[in-house]
C-alpha cells in the first residue's frame, strides 16, 4: 500500500527540520525521512547568527538553547604575534534582542526534534530516497526497500550531495575554492580567553580556536586550519590531532602538548556552488542542496534556515488552495539572490583569509587591520553576518515607490530599534515590536507569528482590516496594536517577519495585495 503526506521533507539537518516545523505550525501534514541511522553526534558548525535565533523563536523552538550558549561574540585576530583586529559582535540593531548562539549545531537539531515532536511528526531515520516520480498532482517518493510515499510536494534538505536534486536533474555549478582545511573539537588547556574566538595570520594560512561548551572546567576548543598545498589527503583522527599540535605551535604560539584528545576530527575543502534552480515541478530545494559556501562567518546554518521559513508558508498556502502554485516561484525570487551574495561575500573573505602574496600580508596589516577596530565596521559586519537586514524589496511581493503610504517611522518602544532610523518598505523585515493582543494582553509579534500572518492596526480599523484580510488568510491570522500605533495605519506581516503591504485602512490595498499575490506571485497596486 502506498503511504500517503502533503509533504515530503527529505534530510533532517537544520533546514529540514525548521521546514517541517514551519509546515506543521501551518497546519500541513508532513513525513521527514533521513538516511542517517539517528542523529549526527558531530558538533559540526557551531554558531547560528540572529535571524537564525529568530527563525527559532518563531517555530517556538528556542527553549534554553540560550542559558547554553558560550560567550563567544567577540573574535582577535592577531598579526604578527600581536592582537591587532578586536571584533565585538555585540548589538546586531535591527530590533532584535537576540543575539547569536554559539553552539553546536547538533543542539541545535535536538531542539528542532523536539518542537517537532510537540507538532506531532518524527524523524523516520535510516529511509533512503532512491527515486522519484512527478506527474500533474503530486510525487511519488521510491524509499529502500521498494516502499512508495505519495505526496503533493517533496522538498530536499539533504545537504550538498543531495540526491534529490540529482534525481531532479537540478544543476549545481560552481568548484572548489581551497586547498584542504582541518577541523576538530578538542579539550585543551590554555591561557586564551574565553569570552571570545581567536585567529592568527600566517603566511601558510589562517589558524582559528573558537571556545565551545562542554570539557573538563569548560576547556573544549573549535579548532580549524588552513593547509596550502594539500589535495584531498586522507589523513585520520589521529593524524590530524598531530597536525594540529604542530600547528598550533607554528603559527599561534601555544604549546600543542595541551591538545589532550579530539572528541571529533575532519578534513574538508571549501567549494561554492548554487542550483540552477530552487524548483522543478512539485520538488524544491532549501539549505546546503540549493547552496554551498565558505564556512568563514558561519553563515550556513542561518540561509538555510532562512529558505525553510520563507518556503514554508507559500507552501501551505497553496497546499491549503488559498494560492496558486504561481506563488511558489517568489521563493527562488526572494532567496536565491541572498545566497548569490553569501556565496560571494564567504567566497571574498576565504581568498584574503589564505592569500599569502606580499601585497595581501600589507593589506591586512595596513588597511583592514586599522578598519576593522572601527565602530562603524564592526556594526556593519555584525548586521551582514546576522541577515537582520535582508530584505525583500526588489522581490515580486513588494510594493513599491509611490505605492506606498506616507512614510512613518515606527514607533518608539522604549529604546527605538535601528531599522527605524530608516523607512519601512514593503519586503523588509519588521523588528520584534512589543504589542497589545485583541483582549489587552501584551505581547510581542515575533512571537505571534508561529504559522500566522499579523495585522498591525489599532482602534476601528482593526477589525474592519481583519475581515478583509481573513478572506484570503482565513483563521491564521492575529490583529496585533503595537506601542503607540497611528489609528490610520496598517501593516500586513507575513509568517516570516517581512512586511507584505502597508497602507491606509479602507483603501482596497490590502485587498489588491492578497489578490495579487497569492494568485499571481505579483504585488499589485
Amino acid at each position: 500500500m502506498t503511504e500517503t503526506a502533503e509533504v515530503v521533507v527529505v534530510g533532517a539537518g537544520p533546514a529540514g527540520l525548521a521546514l517541517a516545523c514551519a509546515l506543521r505550525l501551518h497546519g500541513v501534514a508532513v513525513r521527514v525521512v533521513d538516511q542517517a541511522e539517528g542523529p549526527a553526534t558531530t558538533s559540526r558548525a557551531n554558531i547560528l547568527h540572529a535571524r537564525g535565533v529568530e527563525v527559532l523563536d518563531r517555530l517556538g523552538a528556542l527553549g534554553d538553547l540560550p542559558g547554553r550558549s558560550a560567550p563567544s561574540l567577540v573574535l582577535t585576530t592577531y598579526i604578527g604575534g600581536r592582537a591587532a583586529i578586536v571584533t565585538r559582535f555585540g548589538d546586531a540593531g535591527a530590533g532584535t534582542p537576540r543575539p547569536a548562539l554559539v553552539l553546536p549545531q547538533t543542539d541545535i537539531e535536538g531542539q528542532l526534534r523536539a518542537r517537532l515532536a510537540e507538532l506531532g511528526t518524527d524523524v523516520e531515520w535510516g529511509t533512503t530516497l532512491t527515486g522519484l516520480v512527478q506527474d500533474e498532482r503530486g510525487v511519488t517518493a521510491v524509499l529502500d526497500g521498494g516502499r512508495e510515499l505519495r505526496a503533493g510536494w517533496l522538498a530536499g534538505c539533504d545537504g550538498s550531495h543531495s540526491t534529490v536534486r540529482e534525481l531532479a536533474g537540478i544543476p549545481f555549478p560552481g568548484a572548489p575554492l581551497t586547498d584542504q582545511w582541518l577541523l576538530a573539537d578538542v579539550n585543551a588547556r590554555w591561557d586564551l580567553a574565553r569570552a571570545g574566538g581567536h585567529g592568527w595570520a600566517h603566511r601558510d594560512g589562517p589558524l582559528f580556536a573558537m571556545p565551545m561548551p562542554g570539557g573538563e572546567a569548560d576547556d573544549r576548543w573549535r579548532l580549524m586550519a588552513y593547509l596550502p598545498g594539500a589535495k584531498n589527503e586522507r589523513l585520520t583522527e589521529p593524524e590530524i590531532l598531530a597536525a594540529f599540535r604542530r600547528l598550533v605551535g607554528e603559527r599561534a604560539g601555544l604549546d600543542g602538548e595541551r591538545i589532550r584528545d579530539a572528541i571529533w576530527a575532519s578534513v574538508f575543502r571549501v567549494h561554492r556552488r548554487l542550483a540552477g534552480s530552487y524548483r522543478r515541478g512539485r520538488v524544491l530545494l532549501a539549505g546546503d542542496a540549493a547552496h554551498i559556501h565558505s564556512p568563514m562567518g558561519g553563515q550556513g546554518m542561518v540561509t538555510g534556515m532562512g529558505d525553510a521559513e520563507n518556503l514554508a508558508w507559500k507552501l501551505a498556502l497553496v497546499i491549503q488552495g488559498r494560492a496558486g502554485e504561481r506563488l511558489l516561484d517568489t521563493y527562488q525570487d526572494e532567496r536565491r539572490p541572498l545566497a548569490t551574495e553569501v556565496l560571494r561575500n564567504t567566497s571574498a573573505t576565504t581568498r584574503l583569509q589564505i592569500g599569502d602574496g606580499l601585497l595581501t600580508r600589507l593589506l591586512i596589516a595596513w588597511v583592514l587591520a586599522p578598519l576593522g577596530n572601527h565602530p562603524a565596521v564592526q556594526r556593519r559586519a555584525t548586521q551582514v553576518a546576522s541577515q537582520l537586514g535582508v530584505s525583500y524589496r526588489r522581490g515580486p511581493l513588494a510594493v513599491r515607490g509611490s505605492l506606498l503610504s506616507p512614510q512613518r517611522r515606527l514607533p518608539r518602544p522604549g529604546r527605538r530599534p535601528l531599522s527605524a532610523d530608516r523607512r519601512q518598505r514593503s519586503g523588509d523585515r519588521v523588528p520584534d515590536l512589543p504589542c497589545a493582543g485583541a483582549d489587552g494582553d501584551a505581547t510581542r509579534l515575533h512571537a505571534e507569528l508561529r504559522g500566522r500572518w499579523a495585522l498591525l492596526a489599532a482602534g476601528d480599523a482593526a477589525q474592519a482590516c481583519r475581515s478583509e484580510a481573513g478572506t484570503f488568510l482565513g483563521e491564521r491570522l492575529v490583529v496585533l496594536t503595537p506601542d503607540g500605533w497611528p489609528a490610520d495605519e496598517v501593516w500586513l506581516v507575513r509568517p516570516d517577519a517581512h512586511l507584505a503591504w502597508r497602507g491606509r485602512p479602507g483603501s482596497g490595498g490590502l485587498t489588491r495585495w492578497l489578490r495579487g499575490a497569492l494568485r499571481h506571485g505579483r504585488a499589485q497596486a
